[in-house]
């Protein structure tokens, strides 16, 4: 290469005196915890020498600085030799890394965002490369700076169909300030992996997938210096060709290893063995500076520019609503971004595509790539992402939105076409289980907006809520229930129905809200009063209104939802009351695997629909009267 200079002797020397460190510690590190992955961390120790010594632009005293190259260690049970480097740089003393996998120490088993030179947290293998990918969207398309990602990852997580689908990310927007170093050491945890030292065939799968890639001896700092002084031009793939284990003779490329700290009396062998091989060396490495390119960002003021434009009478599918807010909250907030997996013109989210286009990230049919494409678009506060599919189709990124949570993440997501009220399309469209699956996500807020005022809202909400919010968006038109001058809180819920004297409170969102209003039309008749609560958020769920409503009508709560019984509205309600005496809650949800048919069809076959409220109803005062 013209514009390759070949490191000086005392230069490499430099760099393999760090890899020998770097495997000191790590096995230090894992022998003083007792537990840890040593040999994982061994066969990478020159590629993070020459990745953070010789080739990554960084202020070590400033990880999150914005101008900073990053670095994802997608193989995270290889941490300790990541925090091995932050000792090397001096962010870290060498004697904390003998704290790991402490209860009080910040250096955990797999790496995590309290520590600040961690973006994401990794360890649930094959997603670091799609937040990489967001991340290096975000730097050439969003910030149009000169950092640029390095991701690191092990041959065993590359069975992970998520990995591929981020390499087909990659190379269709051509994110050639990418870099995915693959660390080919042949062994896995319990089998060696598929393609064991094969190099040239993990060549051949990156290059049909669009990537510039190379083999190298990951044991050469020279080549890696070589390799990584490239220019490029495409995404590009390092097959660096690994022994696990490089440096502890008896486990050198042995199984039998993986996750297995070394005895102490054999890493102290070992230590002496890797310590004679450093030898004196004038010179000290320091990373170099980053280009100062990337302008500042505050989040603090996203807002709407002004009250939503909804008249009574009107009816709007919420799903559109989401787009008609999503577009107005890009006019006036230049950081808002959102990404799709190629149902746009159903989520709506096309209207923000048509507005903003340069700011619509389409991901296609990969939502694990999507959502973990939209956690790296957030890293560093760079951006306010929203994704969006159907509700069901997030089932499929459950891993990447736990993920998420552990990598203290806020990003928002939306999921249409919830419930059997989508009609036609039969089960494997509908979301059914959505509500369960995002209420177990630790610091997670769910809105379950039930026209477009409350949609409105609820997205303008979730630009400035910290964690994972989701909004979860219906088929159906249905009318506007609130004035548009309406206040909306998270954890608060609305009343929209009342009397002086009801008899029973009924909770309904979404679809099944507009039922309970009709079934209280059809009960006043039978001079028989409800109170329709719309909870808007179902986590956090406002217990002291469900409570006190409930108080007001002797206990007596239905509950409605277009979702399975298990872990929905119903359950949230019946966690909400569980230590009040003399209530009874009766709940109507899905009880069985839908089909298709018209939506009002569905929603009375499943018993969620005004006639069944008013049969639960009257029901639940039959039985109250009988108990008298």
């Amino acid at each position: 290469m013209e514009d390759y200079h070949k490191p000086d002797q005392q230069t490499l020397q430099a760099l393999r005196n760090i890899a020998a460190r770097l495997r000191i510690n790590s096995i230090k590190a894992t022998t003083a915890a007792g537990s840890g992955h040593p040999t994982s961390c061994c066969s990478v120790a020159e590629i993070m020498s020459v990745l953070f010594f010789h080739s990554m632009k960084y202020r070590p005293e400033d990880p999150r600085n914005p101008n900073n190259d990053r670095f994802i260690l997608s193989k995270g049970h290889a941490a300790p030799v990541l925090y091995a480097v932050w000792a090397e740089v001096g962010y870290l003393k060498e004697n904390e890394l003998l704290n790991l996998r402490k209860v009080d120490s910040i250096l955990e088993g797999h790496p995590v965002p309290k520590q600040q030179f961690v973006d994401v947290a990794t360890g649930s293998l094959g997603q670091g490369l799609g937040a990489a990918c967001g991340m290096a969207y975000t730097g050439k398309y969003f910030d149009k700076a000169s950092y640029r990602v390095f991701c690191l990852l092990g041959d065993g997580e590359l069975s992970e169909g998520a990995v591929w689908e981020a390499m087909a990310f990659a190379s269709y927007y051509q994110l050639d300030n990418l870099v995915a170093i693959l660390d080919i050491n042949r062994l896995g945890q319990s089998d060696p992996a598929p393609l064991q030292h094969h190099v040239e065939k993990y060549q051949r799968r990156c290059e049909a997938f669009g990537w510039h890639s190379i083999i190298v001896d990951g044991h050469s700092v020279e080549e890696l210096c070589k390799v990584l002084s490239q220019p490029r031009h495409q995404p590009f793939a390092i097959i660096a060709k690994t022994i696990k284990g490089k440096g502890i003779p008896a486990a050198e490329d042995k199984m039998g290893w993986h996750g297995k700290p070394l005895p102490k009396d054999m890493s102290e062998s070992v230590i002496r063995e890797l310590q004679s091989r450093i030898t004196s060396c004038n010179k000290r490495l320091y990373p170099a500076p980053p280009n100062e390119d990337t302008s500042s960002v505050s989040l603090r003021n996203i807002r709407m520019p002004s009250a939503p434009n909804y008249k009574p009478g009107d009816k709007i599918a919420t799903r559109k609503a989401y787009g008609v807010a999503l577009a107005k909250l890009g006019r006036y907030n230049e950081r808002v971004v959102v990404l799709d997996g190629d149902t746009k013109n159903s989520t709506f989210s096309e209207l923000f595509r048509n507005e903003h286009p340069n700011r619509y990230v389409e991901c296609y049919i990969a939502e694990q790539n999507m959502v973990s494409v939209a956690i790296g678009c957030a890293v560093r506060d760079r951006n306010v992402a929203f994704a969006s599919t159907f509700a069901t189709f997030f089932t499929r990124a459950y891993d990447q939105l736990r993920m998420a949570a552990i990598s203290e993440s806020n990003i928002n997501l939306c999921g249409s076409h919830c419930g059997v009220s989508i009609g036609e399309d039969g089960p494997s469209q509908m979301g059914l289980e959505d509500l369960a699956m995002f209420r177990a996500i630790p610091n997670s807020t769910i809105f379950y907006p039930s026209d477009g005022v409350s949609t409105e809202k609820a997205v303008e909400l979730a630009a400035i809520t910290k964690g994972l919010c989701f909004i979860r968006t219906s088929r159906p038109e249905n009318n506007i229930i609130y004035n548009c001058n309406e206040d909306f809180h998270v954890g608060q819920a609305k009343v929209v129905y009342k009397t002086n004297d009801d008899h029973v409170t009924v909770v309904g969102a979404g679809v099944t809200l507009h039922e309970a209003l009709a079934a209280a039309e059809m009960l006043k008749k039978e001079r028989i009063n409800i109170r329709v609560i719309d909870p808007f958020t179902i986590k956090p769920l406002d217990s002291k209104t469900i409570i006190d409503s409930g108080r007001a009508t002797k206990g007596r709560i239905v509950t409605v939802e277009d979702h399975y019984y298990e872990g929905g509205l119903g359950e949230a309600v019946c966690s909400a009351v569980v230590n009040e005496v003399g209530f009874t809650v009766h709940r109507l949800a899905v009880s069985q695997v839908p089909r298709s048919g018209k939506p009002h069809e569905l929603l009375r076959v499943f018993g969620i629909d005004r006639d069944a409220v008013v049969q639960a109803v009257r029901k639940m005062l039959s039985s109250s009267a009988n108990a008298k």
